[in-house]
């Protein structure tokens, strides 16, 4: 568990003895794998494509099609358990988990139950500047469904659509799935952990892990208990969701809902429920199955699935810098706060972008500055990826060498950054073309501190009587009339002296 304390909730009526509460929360996390082929046939996995146009008598389970493991889709596998510490076991098995859907030609998904690819493992993730630590009960391998199309009617829903069709394209696409022992604390710390734990496979190059297009999904186990004690309460699970910000809203919602149940002296019932977030609220889907109600045994047709040890090693020495490491290395290297370090650190697109400004002679705190600031700004309004678009790593080190010579002062450099992205310019180029280049003439700064002294005699006999902190406010008059371009460190030089030290 965890070494910090879980957040209590308190309840109770005014007057009435109140009892604390402590939230329980595991997480299941379902990975689509980019093998480029299916878990146990030679399709490709594709997205887009039109419908059934990637299957075979394997996937589409015909009489007599045998399965065949997909040898690239084990070592993905192995190298995500490896990366979350896990044992990658020497022996494991697939099994048939029996169960009706029309998204499952075979009516069973092959999975792995008791014998998995990987076990007992555990993540560090940070929340708030604190890391917390989850074990990882296991890492397994198994087959994704087809996908339902709903059409006619209400076609947004299923039960108000006039009927169903299958996709068939998807079914039989690599999937694992990461389970987390109950030892996550809170709702917020939940939308890290999966955020980071996502950072991670991404890292490893296993998965893009798109979630507009399901490449990554998962599923929250919930419960809550007295604080204090180290039963489990009866939980209920939140299903296929793709969202860190619903499946946050949606602790949010289901822990006070369980902690009303349990105070009225209700009991909580093991079910699996819907988060509507135009509501707020959770409801009933469907009754939570347990391992027997699927019916698992061994698949017949295909045999233990033998791993070489040293094959293992040889995945854990090729394992590229995963975000924890990257992460302790920016607070070393570069000299970053760890909170900068974990804002530039755990993706490896923005890593990268970030290393390269530093790389091309930008100081790496005002690299890191521009970047955490105006630069993801930018890509979090534009809808892109670190490295892509106009604003190259290149041109931002040239505007940040603009501000650091003195070339430009900070406000004026925002401004060039803007038109960099509007004219699709080069920074030199703005900097000449609008004339936001930095004033660092002593004699148009003291004629513009002149100026300012004698329309702000008020401020100017405060300052003199004592009062400091106004030689901020004449020194943003000197940068307002000037149109930002003054030379800060110039104008306090020179408000000090007109104003008599």
């Amino acid at each position: 568990m965890n070494s910090h304390r879980r957040p209590a909730i308190e309840r109770g009526a005014e007057g009435a003895p109140l009892s604390a509460w402590e939230p329980v929360i595991g997480l299941e996390m379902h990975v689509e794998l980019d093998t480029r082929t299916k878990m146990f046939c030679a399709c490709e996995v594709t997205k887009g494509d039109e419908p059934n146009t990637h299957t075979c008598p394997k996937c589409l389970a015909h009489p007599g099609a045998l399965p065949v493991v997909n040898q690239r889709a084990v070592e993905y596998a192995a190298r995500i358990a490896l990366a979350l510490n896990c044992g990658v076991r020497p022996r494991s098995i697939f099994h048939r988990k029996n169960y009706f859907y029309p998204d499952l030609p075979k009516a069973y998904q092959i999975s792995q139950y008791d014998e998995p690819l990987a076990v007992d493992g555990w993540f560090e993730y940070w929340v708030g500047g604190e890391k917390l630590r989850c074990r990882i009960n296991r890492v397994h391998m198994e087959e994704d469904a087809a996908k339902l199309v709903h059409a006619g009617g209400d076609a947004g829903r299923i039960a108000g659509s006039d009927y169903s069709m299958v996709d068939f394209n998807r079914g039989g696409t690599p999937l694992i799935e990461i389970v987390s022992e109950p030892d996550i604390p809170s709702p917020e710390a939940a939308r890290e952990f999966l955020q980071q734990l996502r950072n991670l496979v991404i890292e490893l190059g296993v998965s893009e892990c798109n979630m507009e297009e399901g490449q990554i999904r998962w599923d929250a186990n919930v419960s809550v208990r007295p604080e204090g004690s180290s039963e489990l309460g009866t939980r209920t699970e939140l299903k296929n969701m793709n969202s860190f910000r619903y499946l946050q809203q949606a602790l949010d919602a289901e822990i006070p809902r369980q902690i009303e149940v349990l105070e009225a002296g209700g009991t909580i019932d093991l079910e699996t429920l819907h988060f509507d977030p135009d509501t707020g609220t959770t409801t009933p889907l469907r009754s939570k199955e347990e391992a027997h109600d699927y019916r698992y045994f061994p698949e017949p047709d295909l045999v233990p699935l033998v791993i070489d040890p040293d094959w293992t090693s040889g995945l854990r020495q090729a394992q590229p810098e995963l975000p924890a490491a990257r992460v302790e290395r920016f607070t070393s290297q570069y000299g970053l706060s760890r909170p900068d370090a974990l804002v530039l650190g755990s993706a490896h697109a923005l890593a990268a972008f970030y290393e390269e400004v530093v790389a091309l002679g930008a100081g790496a705190k005002p690299a890191a500055n521009w970047t955490m600031g105006e630069y993801l700004a930018h890509l979090n309004a534009a809808g892109l990826e670190a490295g892509h678009g106009h604003v190259t790593a290149e041109r931002l080190a040239r505007l940040v060498k603009l501000v650091a010579d003195g070339t430009v002062s900070t406000s004026s450099a925002k401004d060039v950054f803007t038109r960099m992205i509007a004219e699709r310019a080069e920074p030199e180029a703005i900097v000449a073309k609008h004339g936001l280049g930095q004033i660092s003439d002593t004699a148009e700064l003291e004629a513009a501190v002149a100026r300012v002294v004698a329309d702000n005699a008020a401020q100017v006999e405060q300052y003199r009587g004592g009062k400091q902190q106004v030689l901020g406010f004449l020194v943003g008059q000197v940068m307002k009339a000037t149109g930002g371009r003054a030379n800060p460190q110039l104008v306090n030089e020179l408000l000090r002296k007109a104003l008599g030290g």
